[in-house]
């Protein structure tokens, strides 16, 4: 296509409007719902014009860029609105057409109102193609647009010319990860520590991090360890002209498991009887509920089935009701319209750790504002974001008391309490009695320094090959160590755990030692004899749900104690994994699996 015709085709597209919106969501992995959708532009299918960057680029170079995102802009918000679509609607705008002298003022706004929409719907997400020349006339432009309403992100930081500049000089209330540094973020020590750099800066700007490009159930696993929350990728969704993506099926995609730590303790204790406000109620008369009760921050509004559909801060409100002829224009009005749709709202049944999550993760949430509880969509009360730190920490100091002295991992008073509640829950799981063979006769011969680094080295292999939230480990005592794992993967975990340690301790052999595959010690008794290198055996109890009522916890242990005996019997890393028998017995004989 020669350029003469390249503009040809650009104007005919221009002229029929012919640009197709698809959109991506971008998902909340803690809250498991839908918070918006990016639009995403293409032209015509049988164009050589269809590609969005050749499209972009040709409008780019013959001077119609403005024209060009101005349409798809227009074709966005009306598709948005007539798909009904939940959450934000990001629409992409490159900086150069804001600066340009015949960027449209206003349209944008106009183009809202005409389908229903308000400005706090939108957020302008910033895609820099190139060098910007003017950052002061660029922060003029979107101070336009914030003053309208709309918020602010920053598209591909780490990737464009000055992405850590513009978010220094813009502020903007979300910034996207490039994709680059999400791929692969799993194999990847260095990629891991940008991202944990990248949420440690969003948290002093009180940013919403977006993680883009997310393909693969790994890498969604490590940014939720590292605490991003807002993800969008293929494996949520492609970007799509009619998304079939729901809350329903984005929960059955994440999977999500509760926490099999030490602080999934439910909220019941920190429910307050707030009662609703339905939404018709007049503002004054919610102003006059905060009066009477000073001590309230929060209120949450329902709708006539007594489910929330927002929320009025105090704060929030009496600075609405501060401007000049605030109680002539609203005092009379329904609270619903000056309520804040985007409130938190957790069910009953949370665990504490994971509400104490969802609340940090929300960039721009206020310690002092409350959260709404509901039990099964239902309102039931407010709860208090200090209430639950103030429970996060009571837990994590008792931890701290029952914690082994030398790893901090949880000692044999927290494990019973997970086994306690494993069985209270009656779900499958893995009970997996670790120990290390010849560890005693190692420890003689290198030190109790060398020692302390093996069972050092081996619980923090422990904790990065266990999945934060389902899985538990424990530390028995001396080279003894508990893992509850309800991971589907649990095997392949296990095997992965045999080939780091065997990285790990070769560091700390002596050569002649690692070319004899063992060393010589003193043994149990005193008399001096060969030993193989380290080895783990591990005991597995496979506890299915539905056996739950016929055990308690020191059974448990008992169990997973002999099979862990059984494998020390092999020679080498041993993984012996006995199924409890179906019906109840004795003795509890049941077949021994020997996985290696």
């Amino acid at each position: 296509m020669t350029l003469s015709e390249q503009r040809q085709s650009l104007i005919t597209i221009l002229n029929r409007g012919a640009v197709n919106s698809l959109f991506q969501p971008i998902v909340s992995t803690l809250e498991e719902r839908i918070v918006g959708f990016e639009a995403l532009s293409r032209g015509p299918s049988n164009s050589p014009l269809h590609s969005p960057l050749t499209l972009f680029a040709a409008a780019r170079h013959h001077g119609i860029l403005t024209e060009l995102e101005m349409l798809c802009r227009e074709r966005a918000i009306s598709r948005f609105r007539s798909l009904g679509l939940p959450g934000k609607l990001f629409l992409n705008v490159s900086p150069e057409s804001l600066l340009e002298q015949q960027h449209y003022r206003g349209q944008t706004l106009a183009l809202l109102e005409a389908n229903g929409l308000s400005p706090d719907q939108i957020v302008i997400e910033l895609t820099e193609q190139a060098p910007i020349e003017d950052l002061s006339l660029l922060q003029s432009a979107l101070l336009h647009y914030r003053d309208m309403g709309f918020s602010i992100a920053l598209d591909d930081l780490g990737a464009g010319y000055s992405s850590l500049r513009l978010w220094s000089e813009l502020q903007p209330e979300y910034v996207k990860i490039d994709r680059h540094f999400v791929d692969g973020i799993h194999r990847d020590p260095v990629k891991r520590e940008f991202v944990s750099s990248i949420l440690q800066m969003a948290k002093a700007s009180r940013a919403q991090v977006i993680a883009e490009g997310i393909e693969l159930q790994e890498e969604l696993a490590v940014l939720q360890e590292i605490g991003i929350d807002w993800v969008q990728g293929y494996l949520l969704g492609r970007p799509d002209s009619h998304p079939a993506l729901n809350d329903t099926k984005l929960a059955e995609l994440l999977g999500q498991h509760q926490s099999g730590g030490n602080d999934d303790a439910p909220i019941h204790s920190l429910l307050l009887p707030v009662s609703g406000i339905p939404e018709h109620t007049k503002v004054q008369h919610v102003l006059d509920c905060f009066q009477q009760q000073p001590s309230l921050n929060t209120l949450a509004i329902v709708d006539e089935h007594q489910r929330p559909i927002g929320a009025v801060q105090r704060h929030a409100l009496s600075q609405t009701m501060l401007k000049p002829f605030a109680q002539e224009i609203y005092s009379r009005k329904p609270i619903h319209q000056l309520m804040d749709p985007d409130c938190l709202v957790v069910d009953i049944r949370q665990s504490l750790q994971r509400v104490s999550r969802l609340l940090t993760s929300r960039a721009r949430q206020r310690l002092e504002d409350d959260f709404i509880i509901v039990d099964q969509g239902i309102y039931k009360g407010l709860g208090r974001g200090i209430d639950v730190l103030r429970q996060i920490t009571e837990l994590k100091l008792q931890q701290a008391r029952h914690a082994n002295p030398l790893t901090l991992l949880p000692g044999n008073i927290p494990i019973q309490q997970c086994l306690q509640r494993l069985l209270e829950q009656a779900v499958d799981a893995r009970l997996c009695y670790i120990d290390l063979d010849n560890f005693k006769p190692f420890n003689d011969l290198y030190g109790y320094g060398k020692g302390d680094e093996v069972l050092l080295g081996l619980a923090q292999l422990l904790r990065e090959l266990c999945d934060p939230r389902c899985d538990f480990v424990g530390h028995i005592g001396g080279d003894d160590f508990m893992l509850v794992m309800r991971s589907s993967d649990w095997s392949s975990r296990l095997q992965q755990l045999d080939q780091r340690f065997a990285q790990l301790c070769r560091s700390l052999y002596r050569p002649e030692h690692i070319q004899a595959n063992g060393f010589t010690a003193p043994d149990r008794e005193g008399k001096w004899r060969h030993h193989d290198l380290l080895n783990l055996s591990i005991g597995v109890i496979s506890l299915l749900g539905h056996q739950a009522n016929r055990f308690d916890p020191s059974r448990l242990a008992e169990l997973a104690s002999r099979a862990k005996h059984d494998a020390k019997k092999q020679r080498g890393f041993s993984v012996v994994v006995q199924h409890l028998a179906l019906a109840p017995c004795d003795n509890d004989e049941t077949p021994i699996n020997l996985c290696s």
